[in-house]
């Protein structure tokens, strides 16, 4: 058959569910963490609902392009959308269709309603002490002080206290976390309360390592009593804030993003981004207004 005659074949093809079982086994052999995976499978089965029977070809990927940029997501939102299409359409032999992605400006600030400020992390630990959620203080307080992502928790085993560091490999690389001193001492403190002798610190009461969504909803549950907007609440944040604290000790963006696991610093730029408001007294201290 003629390339001709092999685009207009294709150009009839729609998805099916065996294509999208065959995707999340390709995604598991690439080692991607779970999360990511569980999205991208989302945003395909998004995908594949809203295209039904109709033939999947450049057009219709396009046509999608722009129903997202109807459903008044943020252009963030959008690009991430188009990232999975466009990995299943590399997968399944179809990058005629893969899609362009939006341009966004580099933002100068964040919005102040999404950051987690010292002030509101300590607030959020004494509010987690006071109810005697002593995991979730502990856990908050681990994030928050080596920097490492929520799916990394489980590497913060018994072993890994006693040597001072846990070996992390993730994406197909490992790197070293460095543990605090006074963070091992803690860490050992709780696991011996716990009865925990090895492997994970951080557990179930039915001794299973804690989920993404279990850590995400125990830190919402303080936000009232904690008296913190429930929109700057999430496991992200808090390794935010760690890189914020490192860059102001260290002002050194390239080690920051080693200790981060940034393939790129542009990535490790974002995390250092000041509010408005903080903007704002920047262009203050200039001092070129008479």
């Amino acid at each position: 058959m003629n390339r001709k005659g092999a685009s207009s074949s294709m150009d009839h093809q729609t998805i099916q569910a065996p294509q999208i079982n065959g995707f999340e086994q390709f995604l598991r052999a690439e080692e991607r963490v779970s999360g990511t995976i569980q999205k991208y499978l989302r945003d395909i089965r998004g995908f594949a609902a809203w295209l039904e029977e109709c033939p999947l070809n450049k057009e219709a990927c396009a046509a999608w392009k722009e129903h997202l940029q109807t459903e008044k997501l943020r252009p963030e939102t959008v690009n991430s959308k188009l990232s999975a299409l466009n990995k299943f359409l590399q997968f399944i032999g179809r990058e005629d269709c893969c899609v362009k992605y939006l341009r966004i400006q580099h933002r100068l600030f964040r919005r102040t309603d999404r950051e987690l400020t010292r002030a509101d992390y300590t607030r959020l630990l004494e509010t987690a002490s006071r109810m005697g959620r002593t995991r979730l203080a502990l856990l908050m307080e681990t994030i928050c002080a080596t920097g490492i992502r929520v799916s990394e928790v489980k590497y913060l085993t018994v072993e890994a206290v006693e040597i001072g560091r846990a070996e992390i490999s993730l994406k197909g690389k490992i790197r070293t976390i460095l543990i605090p001193g006074k963070l091992c001492r803690k860490l050992r403190k709780y696991a011996r309360t716990q009865k925990i002798v090895s492997g994970e610190i951080f557990l179930t009461r039915n001794g299973k390592g804690l989920s993404r969504r279990q850590i995400w909803a125990e830190m919402k549950s303080l936000c009232a009593k904690a008296g913190v907007e429930a929109t700057k609440v999430f496991p992200h944040n808090l390794r935010h804030l760690f890189a914020q604290a490192f860059y102001r000790v260290c002002r050194d963006v390239v080690k920051l993003a080693d200790v981060l696991g940034h393939s790129s610093i542009e990535t490790t730029r974002i995390y250092l981004i000041s509010t408005g408001e903080e903007h704002v007294r920047q262009l203050d201290r200039l001092g070129l207004i008479s």
